[in-house]
């Protein structure tokens, strides 16, 4: 039965024979996952900021289930590529491994009477619904889960906040590039602002939410409550404006697309080389130096039109086009090879391939590729703790029977939810 508003102050947390904790199965015996082995965290998000701030925590050894509309995440129909069983996307495989998954119908009662035993065992929760989604639900945290689950920390993502003039309105990353002035920097001066070509403002609302509930955490240790971890998309990609939002502060005058060129630096970009795009940086004087007496240009060094990175900066047309006559005579592995010798930071400009199978990703596990797991590694190493091993995301409610069995629910309930629509079609 579908209803829309349930009882706000209905506590189904204390139903007997019912354990909201004993929902992570593994928290009490997983060792040796990393750091967070035994945290709880409930992921209640879809897309992607969410989804990926709760993998991290997972890869760091939390155990998370994710709970999932009968709908699914869309992000699972954002394909080609598919996974060979078809069940996903790429795109939503990269976002979700290594959590459990259940699906519950929120709109039910039954739906949102199991959703609250898992918050009564949860330490973190992660959300993104529309503002205002969870309170009609009768799970508003400033009124009702911080005072009954007080040391819960609730970490929520929206777009622009819930309040202030913009308040409650959806956000995309897209949209957020465009409206926070992102897309306005990005791109040649005589063509269309361009789109990021990764989800970036996204994937550090993510990381900030990390950082958010890692220091919720430490505070928790302190008072012994949890608390509120406000994340938005539009305070990520303010965030990452530097260095224009300081050149403007600083100038008033409005930072435009530079192209190729770095907004205050000379050279910092990418030359054709003659078998293919390669980046060089000389930021200072001496790997100015070092780049050109490399290349075979040593005048240049003394050359008063290029004394200094603000000389350097004036005369970058004149410059670009002396150092790209020559780079482009040389190969990238050769070239790459000189200039790391001399000290000058450089690079082929590699593609996603090559990047993934270069033997320094290997090195450090960023790319997996064995039985069990093929995808990108964990990229936060600790000195003395280990990271958990990827485990591949699965189908939509793969875990839900298991998950509820665990609680205490009888198999006979089970039937009787699934029967009636609660893990989605009966």
């Amino acid at each position: 039965m579908t209803v829309t508003t349930p009882p706000q102050a209905a506590d189904h947390s204390a139903t007997p024979g019912i354990d909201g904790r004993a929902a992570w199965r593994a928290a009490d015996t997983a060792t040796d996952n990393g750091v967070l082995t035994g945290v709880r965290v409930l992921d209640l998000s879809r897309v992607l900021a969410g989804p990926y701030t709760a993998q991290i925590l997972a890869d760091h050894g939390a155990e998370v289930i994710k709970v999932e509309a009968p709908t699914g995440d869309e992000t699972r129909g954002w394909g080609p590529p598919f996974l060979e069983n078809g069940a996903s996307s790429a795109y939503y495989a990269s976002l979700n491994r290594s959590k459990d998954n259940i699906s519950l119908d929120l709109r039910t009662d039954e739906g949102r009477e199991i959703l609250a035993h898992l918050l009564a065992g949860a330490d973190i929760v992660i959300e993104n619904f529309k503002a205002g989604t969870l309170a009609r639900w009768g799970f508003d945290y400033e009124s009702v889960l911080s005072e009954r689950h007080p040391r819960l920390i609730y970490c929520r993502i929206t777009g622009f906040g819930v309040d202030g003039p913009m308040g409650g309105l959806p956000g995309y990353d897209a949209v957020l590039q465009s409206f926070g002035g992102l897309m306005s920097v990005n791109g040649y001066p005589d063509g269309n602002p361009l789109r990021v070509g990764i989800p970036i403002v996204d994937i550090v609302a993510a990381n900030m939410a990390v950082s958010g509930i890692l220091l919720a955490m430490l505070e928790r240790e302190r008072s012994g409550r949890g608390q509120l971890v406000d994340i938005t998309l539009l305070d990520s990609v303010i965030s990452i404006l530097h260095p224009h939002a300081a050149n403007w502060m600083a100038s008033g005058q409005v930072p435009q697309r530079t192209g190729d060129f770095h907004p205050t630096v000379a050279p910092y970009q990418v030359f054709r080389a003659a078998d293919g795009d390669f980046f060089v940086s000389a930021a200072n004087d001496r790997q100015f130096r070092s780049l050109v007496h490399t290349l075979g240009l040593p005048d240049l060094a003394d050359d008063p039109r290029f004394a200094s990175n603000g000389h350097r900066y004036a005369h970058r047309e004149e410059l670009m086009a002396l150092l790209g006559e020559r780079i482009a005579l040389c190969s990238r592995e050769d070239l790459g090879r000189r200039l790391e010798e001399a000290g000058v930071p450089a690079s082929p400009v590699h593609t996603i391939d090559e990047a993934l199978q270069s033997a320094q990703v290997r090195h450090r596990d960023l790319f997996i590729d064995d039985d069990d797991y093929r995808g990108v590694g964990v990229p936060i190493a600790l000195g003395r703790s280990p990271r958990r091993r990827p485990r591949p995301a699965v189908p939509r409610g793969a875990d839900t029977t298991a998950v509820l069995a665990a609680m205490g629910y009888r198999t006979e309930r089970i039937e009787e939810l699934r029967a009636a629509g609660i893990f989605g079609n009966p």
